[in-house]
């Protein structure tokens, strides 16, 4: 036996037996994702890209895996470095993003990039401690990017590796006052040799495994040790505080359509609630009061309409809107507003509860952009 394979070995036997079972299963079971480099190319060499990493990580939070493959596929076609991006007009980044929703995120992935571009020369930091103060990244995208991408033995706790790690263990305390004793189970059982897979295989198993209803236990590579197997029930775990009921908030929204077809649009001011992003007229409704809801709340005066009324939730609030149509409106877009070609809707930067209000006024709007976009 040569040396390095002896070494492999004492690592392997300093495993914890959940984490070996574990990445065991990874091995033969891992997701193939578009920003992940599989167990078979990292022995072979290949080292994750950080960039990759991070634009995943950024893009993951609070949205499905399904969802975001689209949107990275496109990103990095279209920004394929960090410098690229770092270089990008923020408006395009805003529109690239429209749809993921938490348009934070968009604003301060193009300020980290700006930062890691400009004053790491390209270079991400390898420590979470050091990631941690670049603009929008936190504990978790933190230690997930120090892990994943540079192997750095750092826990990696999202909601998946939460479920995983409460069942495991049979942890009665709630959310989120349990999340210090779940970060301390994960790194007790963390591999030093493997933690980036380690990370991976976690949020595998809690996705693809041990979801949050009708858990495939059978299936687990670590059922033995499952505590909230032994007890009969996994679907009690992770246990969780009740949250207060969200607010309702109620305003309007108002679609203008001009003889050529073309939807008056505005932009929101670049801080708060949608900041960057377009929208269509709206009345003054935020997360702690209402708007009009009626016409008088109207851009400038015509043939309003109602067309409908549409729901939205964001995350600490509700919000109804009202919506009115006005068309063949001759003036031109007061400051601050633009004309949007029909063909063009789908290439604005709207948020989902903006493209729900077009699709009230205009059934099919944002549908019949998309499709002619596909056909250019």
């Amino acid at each position: 036996m040569d040396l390095a394979q002896h070494s492999s070995n004492q690592r392997k036997l300093q495993r914890h037996p959940i984490a070996a079972a574990l990445l065991d299963w990874y091995d033969a079971h891992h997701r193939e994702l578009p920003w992940r480099v599989s167990p078979r190319a990292l022995r072979a060499g290949v080292r994750p890209d950080p960039y990759r990493v991070w634009l995943s990580e950024i893009m993951l939070q609070q949205t499905t895996v399904e969802a975001v493959k689209s949107y990275f596929a496109r990103f990095v076609e279209k920004w394929p470095t960090v410098d690229a991006l770092a270089h990008s007009d923020p408006d395009d980044v805003m529109k690239a993003w429209a749809g993921l929703g938490y348009y934070s995120r968009a604003r301060n992935l193009k300020k980290c990039a700006e930062k890691i571009a400009f004053e790491f020369g390209g270079a991400f930091p390898s420590k979470a401690s050091d990631l941690e103060k670049l603009p929008g990244i936190g504990p978790y995208t933190a230690a997930a990017i120090a892990a994943i991408a540079f192997g750095r033995p750092a826990p990696v706790v999202d909601g998946n590796v939460e479920r995983v790690a409460t069942r495991l263990e049979a942890v009665s305390t709630p959310l989120p006052q349990a999340k210090a004793q779940i970060r301390a189970l994960v790194e007790a059982i963390l591999p030093p040799d493997r933690p980036g897979d380690f990370a991976q295989a976690m949020m595998d198993l809690g996705a693809r495994i041990c979801s949050p209803k009708r858990p495939k236990c059978i299936l687990c590579p670590v059922r033995e040790p499952c505590r909230a197997i032994r007890i009969g029930d996994p679907e009690l775990y992770p246990v969780k505080a009740p949250k207060p009921e969200k607010p309702l908030r109620r305003g309007a929204a108002f679609v203008a359509i001009n003889g050529e077809g073309a939807v008056l649009l505005r932009k929101r001011a670049e801080t708060g609630l949608l900041g960057g992003m377009a929208e269509v007229p709206t009345t003054q409704w935020d997360s702690r009061r209402d708007g009009h809801t009626g016409i008088e709340g109207a851009p400038f005066p015509a043939e309003w309409r109602h067309a409908g009324r549409i729901s939205h939730v964001f995350t600490h609030f509700a919000l109804e809107l009202e919506v009115f149509r006005a068309d063949e409106i001759a003036a031109e877009a007061p400051a601050g507003h633009w004309w949007s070609p029909s063909a063009e809707i789908n290439g604005e930067a709207l948020p989902t509860v903006m493209k729900k209000a077009l699709e009230a006024a205009i059934p099919g709007a944002t549908r019949r952009s998309a499709k002619r976009q596909e056909a250019k």
